[in-house]
């Protein structure tokens, strides 16, 4: 589906850590018929920038622009599909200090979280050795300041549990909060890859490709249940979260969260 010219699309700057349902996220916008996607496009620059040995880099590098300034000049340019909206799934570490930002004044910003003890314990399944910076909560701390201070009010924030607790009263609020239409076609999906995922799919979105929507939601993993190496990470991370977390959307059609406050 075509925008409307006379109408200038929506662009979702949805800022997330990783292992946060953000791919699952991304299949709800991408079946709707005037949603295009956009999978980290600031991928390759972040692992340029940072020499971080992550999987695939070597194909992440390739498939990409590596200089930020050309990925913010997309991501402000023309919207693929020339479609009504555009969802562009980004996580926060990528945002390096050096990285400009002005250029997410132009994108409606939102922002999925998820308790930090079962992101880490996600996480590790897939990396040995890791930074709190790496799974994103003090960049999402700055990026959610940044908008709150823009706009005077909180952006939306929505819990990745409360999502898969209540997709149609989750997706429903933060599609309201977003101000466009909510679309049934959101809340399931074809099962497989698409075109728009990243090179790096083979390696972090083999649950997602199997889905063909948001699965129930499982027990988070306790601090108890951490190992002791990456306990410290988690006490740095939980007050982040927390920041965040009192101004998560409730499902639709109740009201939003605590009103900010700097």
């Amino acid at each position: 589906m075509d925008a409307d010219a006379s109408i200038p699309p929506v662009r979702i700057a949805m800022w997330s850590g990783p292992r946060n349902i953000s791919t699952a996220m991304m299949r709800a916008f991408g079946n709707r018929l005037d949603c295009a996607v956009s999978d980290e496009p600031f991928y390759a620059a972040y692992l340029a920038a940072t020499g971080l040995d992550h999987p695939m880099r070597e194909e992440v590098i390739a498939s990409q622009p590596t200089d930020w300034r050309a990925v913010a000049t997309a991501l402000t340019g023309s919207v693929p599909e020339s479609k009504a909206i555009w969802y562009q799934k980004h996580m926060t570490h990528h945002m390096l200090p050096g990285f400009g930002r002005d250029w997410i004044n132009r994108c409606v910003n939102a922002f999925l979280i998820r308790a930090p003890e079962a992101v880490l314990a996600s996480y590790a399944q897939k990396r040995d050795d890791f930074t709190l910076q790496e799974i994103g909560l003090t960049a999402q701390v700055e990026l959610f300041e940044r908008a709150a201070q823009r706009l005077g009010s909180a952006p939306p924030v929505v819990e990745g549990q409360d999502v898969l607790g209540d997709p149609r009263g989750m997706l429903g609020a933060l599609c309201a909060a977003l101000r466009i239409s909510f679309d049934q076609a959101m809340l399931s999906w074809p099962a497989g890859r698409r075109a728009s995922d990243g090179v790096w799919a083979p390696a972090w979105y083999d649950a997602v490709e199997k889905s063909t929507g948001f699965a129930p939601p499982r027990r988070e993993v306790g601090f108890d249940e951490l190992p002791d190496s990456l306990k410290s990470i988690a006490e740095a991370a939980r007050p982040l979260y927390e920041r965040l977390a009192r101004y998560k959307l409730a499902p639709a059609p109740a009201s939003a969260g605590a009103q900010w406050a700097p």
